[in-house]
């Protein structure tokens, strides 16, 4: 989402690095170029000139004076101004509150489209990969399928669902779950409300009910990233109605300009809580302001590329096939379809490049990546055709076979070669790191070819 955000940025920090000193001219071409690419991603005018002002004040202040490097002080600047901009003045407002008498209940609000209900389920998820008790329930008496969809939904995050009735009064359905809740001796309840195609009297009078019936902890309203600054008016129109405590913005892995991250909560007054990186069950992350503006500056996100992999990666699995290589046995097809797995597991290569700082990034810039990761999938469906002696002995693998497998995949001949040659490239590098450490695989990395586009090699 944020990639044209972040070479807009680029450019304009390009402009003041290798000046010797900060002047009002070169700094006011900065700020132009900061400007036009904050109104380019549709962040709200008003929020525009103060940040500008804002940046304005500090870059020509002592701090970027004193500084030996005026430009890399200056990109500091921007930094502290874009954490200020999205964090507000109570950082402490940022997470989750639910310290009260079980079951904390949160109350999701939003129009139909957003993906609220979909939310609903991630944030089951993430609450019970914290070991909490989770209880949703559908107020959704209008949408088709909504209370079916949410059933489905917590499923799959592993959360306990109350079932409805479309017959049923929303403040009904919700009473009802919250004694269920403190019979069963729930942590937390999620209450998912019906949405509106756009913003009416009948849903507000609703939702109010809704909030006054339940006294919810958390109040958090469902921002659609890709519609920039018409969520953010519709989220200050929800909490004229009811006390916002948090917002919720979904489809940020999608093609959105970044406009309603840096604008909503100058707006609103309330915090982004959590941010929906993709359409999977576990694909939400809760919001660091910090580490979000480091990827529009193009630092990249590093700690949140290992917190995925430490979330991803089976390390019982992985330290297996570490002691079969240190025991000097052979890398085989095993051992490789579990690599291209892993890395599947974290999202790939797209998302795991994303992020990158922009300086790694820039070797697959211009490529497409979804090629990349489907040639991984079709690698792994190559390895799937394969007979179990086939993968642990591949000298077994000879032309009758190669059509077998080929036919077994739904591939050509050819992409099975392809695989068989990109296996002894890996099997190769393994075997130097056996023999010679780090410094033999790095060289061994340097010279593989014919991988994925944006895989390593060419």
């Amino acid at each position: 989402m944020l990639q044209t955000l972040t070479e807009r940025f680029d450019r304009a920090l390009k402009t003041i690095r290798g000046e010797a000193r900060l002047t009002e001219s070169n700094t006011q071409e900065m700020l132009r170029e900061i400007r036009l690419a904050l109104l380019d991603a549709d962040v709200a005018l008003p929020v525009v000139k103060s940040f500008i002002h804002q940046v304005r004040e500090r870059a020509l202040g002592q701090d970027v004076q004193a500084s030996l490097t005026p430009g890399q002080a200056l990109v500091g600047v921007v930094h502290r101004e874009l954490v200020a901009l999205m964090a507000g003045a109570s950082p402490a407002e940022a997470g989750l509150q639910l310290a009260t008498t079980p079951p904390a209940i949160v109350l999701m609000a939003g129009l139909q489209g957003a993906g609220k209900t979909t939310t609903v389920g991630k944030l089951a998820k993430w609450l019970t990969e914290r070991k909490k008790k989770v209880l949703t329930v559908s107020c959704d008496v209008y949408r088709p399928a909504a209370i079916e969809q949410l059933r489905i939904i917590t499923g799959q995050a592993g959360a306990d669902f109350f079932p409805s009735s479309e017959q049923d009064k929303p403040v009904d359905i919700a009473r009802a779950a919250i004694d269920w809740a403190k019979r069963h001796f729930h942590d937390v309840l999620i209450i998912d409300t019906a949405g509106r195609l756009a913003i009416d009297e009948a849903m507000m009078d609703e939702i109010a009910e809704l909030h006054r019936a339940v006294r919810p902890i958390e109040t958090l309203f469902t921002v659609d990233a890709m519609q920039g600054q018409d969520a953010v008016r519709t989220a200050e129109a929800f909490r004229q109605t009811i006390p916002l405590t948090g917002v919720m913005l979904t489809k940020v892995d999608g093609d959105a300009r970044g406009g309603a991250v840096l604008t909503v909560r100058s707006v609103t007054g309330c915090p982004i809580k959590f941010v929906g990186t993709s359409e999977k069950i576990d694909g939400l992350e809760a919001f660091d302001p910090e580490r979000f503006a480091q990827r529009i500056l193009g630092m990249g996100d590093v700690l949140a590329l290992v917190e995925q992999a430490q979330k991803s990666i089976d390390v019982k699995a992985a330290e297996r096939v570490a002691a079969k290589l240190k025991s000097g046995a052979k890398f085989d097809l095993e051992d490789f379809k579990l690599q291209i797995g892993q890395m599947r597991s974290m999202g790939g290569l797209a998302s795991m490049l994303d992020k990158l700082p922009a300086q790694m990034q820039a070797a697959t810039k211009g490529k497409d990546l979804s090629m990349a990761d489907r040639s991984v999938r079709r690698m792994e469906g190559i390895i799937n055709a394969m007979t179990p002696g086939e993968r642990r002995n591949p000298l077994l693998i000879k032309a009758s076979r190669k059509r077998r497998i080929a036919a077994g995949a739904g591939v050509q001949v050819q992409e099975v070669n392809r695989l068989l040659s990109q296996f002894e490239q890996m099997q190769d590098m393994m075997k130097k790191m056996q023999k010679g450490g780090l410094g033999k695989m790095m060289k061994a990395l340097g010279g593989m070819r014919g991988m994925p586009p944006g895989f390593g090699g060419r």
